[in-house]
């Protein structure tokens, strides 16, 4: 069988419907761009290779985003990882940069990147205005990857942001999802999206994960425990730590303020436990969500004919009453669980540094076990 999405096989999670693409793309304005970086073979050659890995760039909108910021916010189901700016989002609730993932070694020079991007759109930055936050984020690839390369240079990042793009996205083993792993088999990026009932607002949510982590028995699809039957070539039979990270990143068109993502932060993290996770004590799970509703302009003083000012904005957001906010916790949690099997199902066999191999999930196996024990949900 191809390596084909979940719905593409008849299968399916959740309630709610998806939107056209399924993809952290429905939601209005969001881009996705990717740069796979794949090279080299054979024995691991510490600073040259081989290079199995990549970094992925996910753009709230097309325009300025430090001139026109979104709200943000961020969560840390387990901290064992090092991300890059999250402290500026908890404290200020917005996102001024395209978020970017990659691998843990690589996060200064991605971030690096980022900031020359965001000098180059916005020159006035720590000149005539303040200082940029970029935000980071990674999972290690090293099984995979010669991770000490860092080969993920400012010019790959300026590609994957220069070449994001809405639409479908590309999953599997690309972009920042190039050297990772997912419950002992290929993981990578996956992405899914719900839409809300009309009554609710029909307001859209995405998600986009980068897979890491995952102990093999541990894997759920559509509630049927298919670890328990198959289990990657070479994998040992005894019980290991869980030692894999993951990155969530969400996006939604619904008004919330960086409060309200935040509550949908920690839903992420439901999602990812329907799958098998339990966030084990060397696990980096983290997760970063935006409202594309409203813009906010940077703050800069102005001159008039009355004296001078600050820019101001009034923006209107949904109450925690309101029918959509019962609707946008499942809806992150049913984009996260599919994201997750998105990226198993469509990641490749990849072979990487000294000759160690991921093997792609054996997806006629898992449909027949999935099928055979229960129904979709």
């Amino acid at each position: 069988m191809t390596r084909a999405r979940l719905r593409d096989i008849g299968l399916s999670v959740g309630r709610l419907p998806p939107g056209p693409h399924n993809a952290i793309t429905d939601v209005g304005g969001v881009r996705v761009g990717h740069v796979t970086l794949v090279s080299g073979e054979g024995p691991l050659r510490p600073g040259e290779g081989p290079v199995r890995t990549g970094v992925t760039a996910i753009l709230p909108h097309a325009a300025n985003l430090f001139r026109e910021k979104v709200r943000g916010a961020v969560h840390t189901i387990n901290g064992f990882g090092k991300v890059f700016g999250f402290e500026e989002v908890r404290e200020l609730g917005v996102i001024e940069a395209p978020v970017t993932l990659t691998n843990t070694l690589n996060v200064g020079l991605v971030a690096d990147g980022v900031l020359q991007y965001a000098i180059r759109q916005s020159p006035e930055i720590g000149v005539r205005t303040s200082s940029v936050n970029t935000v980071v984020g990674e999972t290690n690839d090293g099984y995979l990857n010669d991770v000490q390369g860092r080969h993920v240079g400012a010019e790959h990042v300026w590609q994957a942001i220069e070449s994001a793009a809405s639409g479908p996205v590309a999953e599997g083993a690309v972009g920042a999802g190039t050297g990772t792993s997912c419950f002992g088999w290929k993981g990578g990026i996956g992405t899914a999206s719900r839409v809300l009932p009309g009554e609710a607002g029909g307001y859209t949510v995405g998600a986009l994960v980068q897979s890491n982590f995952g102990h093999p028995r541990d894997l759920t699809v559509c509630g049927v425990p298919v670890g328990e039957y198959v289990q990657p070539p070479g994998v040992s039979e005894g019980r290991q730590p869980e030692k894999g990270s993951v990155m969530v990143v969400l996006a939604t068109d619904a008004p919330l303020s960086a409060r309200q993502l935040r509550r949908l932060c920690v839903r992420a993290a439901a999602g990812l436990a329907r799958t098998g996770s339990h966030y084990g004590h060397g696990s980096g799970d983290f997760v970063i969500a935006f409202s594309t509703a409203f813009r906010i302009p940077h703050r800069v003083s102005f001159s008039s004919s009355v004296g001078t000012g600050d820019l101001t904005c009034t923006q209107t957001m949904l109450s925690d009453e309101a029918r959509a906010m019962a609707w946008l916790l499942p809806a992150v949690v049913e984009s996260v669980e599919e994201a997750v099997l998105n990226s198993l199902f469509r990641a490749e066999t990849l072979v990487g540094r000294d000759g160690h191999t991921r093997y792609a999930l054996p997806v006629d196996e898992v449909v027949a076990l999935t099928k055979g024990r229960g129904s979709s949900r």
